[in-house]
């Protein structure tokens, strides 16, 4: 299969500097990798070969969009590794990706803590969860982003403490800092909660999400810091459950 346009295009994007090269990874193995592809001219590249387990190193690189997204939801962990260390390549530059991704990060958990006060009380049988929602978010605004911030506080107190402890993963500002990244970046079926603020779903589609999201976490974390899947569950499910019962608490604080 001969390179695709989409490969011709991606060749800027996947070019390596000296300084990103070490974050490279084969997406078969986890092995880093110096390069990922040769390009001869535009729209001709070959692909790498790892050298430890002698496979192309991403064939994602020649894949569209869309096969990628799939294979993420799917919960491929070839897939977290292109996306993670190959296509956004953590670290080169992410201070700036960090706090835009956290505010959109908090935005989708505004909306997420405002369908969960709206199927609470704010929902008439008449009116729209997007009104509705509106409405509830512009009475308790204030209330509503503090309750967002102490479950967020929890929820990456408990999660760093878990990396720390039950991880064994030894103290990295740069390590942790990829980490969040990662669990910022695999929450994206919290896009799903700006669907919801238009039609209306059941209440349960909401916890279905943060499901998926933990899962998700789940692998993004296991991929970045290379530890079993299990171990970095437990550590997911402890935060989710601590920051589940912190929003509920203070979901139930807040007046009707």
């Amino acid at each position: 299969m001969g390179p695709s346009a989409h490969a011709a295009s991606a060749a800027g994007e996947y070019r390596e500097s000296a300084d990103d090269r070490r974050l490279l990874r084969c997406v078969n193995c986890g092995w880093g990798m110096q390069s990922l592809f040769v390009q001869y001219s535009p729209g001709n590249i070959r692909l790498m070969k790892c050298e430890h387990c002698k496979a192309v190193a991403d064939p994602y690189i020649e894949c569209e969009f869309m096969i990628i997204l799939i294979d993420l939801i799917l919960h491929k962990r070839k897939a977290y590794r292109h996306v993670l260390f190959n296509m956004l390549n953590l670290g080169v530059g992410e201070k700036g990706v960090l706090w835009k991704l956290t505010l959109f990060y908090f935005v989708l958990d505004v909306c997420g803590y405002s369908l969960l006060k709206s199927n609470k009380s704010c929902l008439d049988s008449s009116g729209s969860l997007l009104v509705s929602t509106l409405t509830c978010g512009m009475v308790h605004s204030s209330l509503v982003l503090l309750d967002i911030l102490l479950g967020n506080l929890t929820f990456i107190s408990v999660f760093l403490l878990g990396t720390r402890f039950l991880l064994n993963l030894s103290f990295d500002v740069i390590r942790y800092r990829q980490i969040v990244l990662a669990i910022l970046i695999s929450s994206y079926f919290r896009l799903f909660f700006i669907a919801m603020m238009v039609w209306e779903f059941p209440s349960s589609v909401i916890f279905i999400i943060d499901i998926l999201v933990l899962s998700s976490n789940a692998l993004a974390v296991g991929v970045v810091t290379e530890l079993q899947t299990a171990g970095c569950l437990g550590v997911c499910v402890g935060a989710h459950v601590a920051k589940f019962f912190m929003n509920h608490w203070l979901l139930h604080l807040l007046p009707d």
